[in-house]
């Protein structure tokens, strides 16, 4: 058996074995934003070092971006602290910087696939958890923190233990109303949390293979809510065409002799650590119910009685019942909310938007419920305006907003309130995380939220199919 794009792309970027059993790994692409880099750059300060491979950096402000007024100052000063730190290290040390000026800002993983920065055979790195997204090319994405950002400016360099490899092959036909992020929330279910510890995961299968760029980076963006150091699909046709074209791409025969690398390093007849298989025509539209994006059940389920769940998870399970005050086994749909959210690196593309503005023509946001749809990239808003989008979602009443990562993590005015429910695409249900300490996320996809927006309550999208 051959080996697998995983262990192919870890070989070829390994520098050596470091007396801690650690590999010393090149990265190829390094990515930064606002929010985990100032100390990075400040300890290569105080050690007299400068950023080794510049033109291998790239850096746009996305977490503390307000969505609607981005004159500077901006409002927050903590935010007008973080962005201007930003602007004086990437002019010190001569990294480019996608902010709103350029037209090109926008959430990290969002931009780097649409630059054509994100590529296959790739080592990248992102002091942000969801670095995973981009592996979505065939490449290894890891998110690192503030230190492994200060290694990687100096010496381009990770040390890191190499993980497992797991093959999660997902079969059969997905059915009318089912997307990527239900999926990815399927497969979080199966496995669990704290599964993908130690692991990288590979995901293929019909349904991988069938599924767009798009909805491969909603899939691989959520692989470290299953517990994996990363995740990704092997390249093929639908990668190379997504990339084809981009600003950073290779171009004319550079591009053809990169298609021919890219080919030979996918998995194939590959040996792994560990299989799993998923048959996707019995997925159905998921919501989560818990603090975790483990605590999920399909729309037309009812919330589980925490004594029928496995004894590892019920402690888990009532702590989120005593937080979330849900019912259980009452019926999931009918659940009401106040805050509909659309956006986040994980469902803020313009196939995403598509989708949701499919369900929210003709129609109205429920009366009570704050409804928001944010691109997740300036040139994902100008597509979005483009085709209209905008006048479908602000005619249903909606807000429709300016990139960033808005209500998925809070660090910035897009917050929750109170013990608002929000019914949400973004990738996290932890306590607190959209902003308020007593607020309640259920995660779903565009399509959900924009019914949920709809009825005021948790509804089933394939009722609008």
């Amino acid at each position: 058996m051959s080996e697998n794009l995983f262990n192919k792309v870890w070989k070829l970027h390994s520098v050596r074995e470091l007396p801690s059993r650690q590999t010393q790994l090149f990265i190829g692409l390094h990515l930064i934003h606002e929010v985990t880099t100032p100390q990075a750059f400040q300890m290569l300060r105080e050690r007299k070092l400068t950023v080794a491979y510049p033109q291998n950096t790239f850096a746009t402000v996305d977490h503390i971006m307000p969505t609607d007024d981005v004159s500077r100052p901006l409002k927050d000063p903590l935010a007008e602290q973080m962005f201007s730190a930003l602007e004086k290290n990437t002019k010190e040390f001569n990294i480019p910087l996608f902010d709103y000026k350029t037209k090109k800002q926008g959430i990290v993983h969002i931009i780097g696939p649409e630059l054509g920065l994100t590529q296959p055979g790739m080592t990248i790195a992102c002091g942000d958890s969801h670095t995973s997204t981009h592996g979505a090319f065939g490449n290894i994405a890891l998110g690192i923190g503030t230190s492994q950002i200060r290694d990687i400016l100096a010496t381009q360099c990770l040390a890191m233990a190499k993980p497992k490899v797991r093959r999660i092959n997902v079969n059969g036909k997905l059915g009318k109303g089912v997307y990527a992020k239900d999926v990815i929330l399927k497969i979080i279910q199966k496995l669990g949390v704290k599964g993908g510890i130690g692991y990288a995961y590979e995901y293929g299968g019909k349904v991988l293979d069938n599924m767009s760029m798009e909805e491969r980076m909603s899939v691989c963006n959520m692989s470290i809510e299953g517990g994996a150091r990363a995740g990704y699909v092997n390249p093929d046709k639908t990668t190379f065409d997504y990339i084809e074209g981009r600003e950073f791409a290779p171009k004319g025969e550079d591009f053809d002799k990169a298609v021919t690398w890219w080919k030979s390093l996918a998995s194939n007849n590959a040996k792994y650590d560990d299989v799993v298989e998923i048959n996707g025509s019995k997925i159905e539209p998921i919501v989560t119910w818990g603090i975790n994006p483990g605590q999920s059940v399909g729309i037309s389920e009812k919330f589980p009685k925490p004594e029928d769940l496995p004894e590892d998870q019920r402690q888990t399970a009532m702590e989120a019942y005593e937080h979330t005050g849900f019912e259980p086994n009452a019926p999931v749909a009918g659940t009401k909310i106040d805050v509909a959210f659309i956006g986040s690196c994980t469902n803020s593309r313009i196939s995403d938007l598509r989708e949701a503005a499919k369900i929210a023509d003709g129609r109205k946001v429920a009366k009570n419920v704050k409804a928001l749809v944010v691109p997740g990239s300036q040139q994902v808003k100008a597509v979005a305006e483009k085709e209209g989008l905008d006048k479908i979602f602000t005619k249903a009443g909606f807000e429709w907003r300016g990139a960033g990562c808005s209500m998925c993590l809070a660090m910035n005015p897009d917050k929750l309130i109170g013990r608002q429910v929000c019914a949400s695409s973004s990738n996290r249900n932890f306590k607190g995380r959209q902003g308020s300490p007593s607020g309640r996320t259920i995660l779903m996809s565009p399509a959900m939220v924009a019914a949920a927006a709809i009825e005021g309550k948790l509804a089933d999208v394939r009722d609008y199919l």
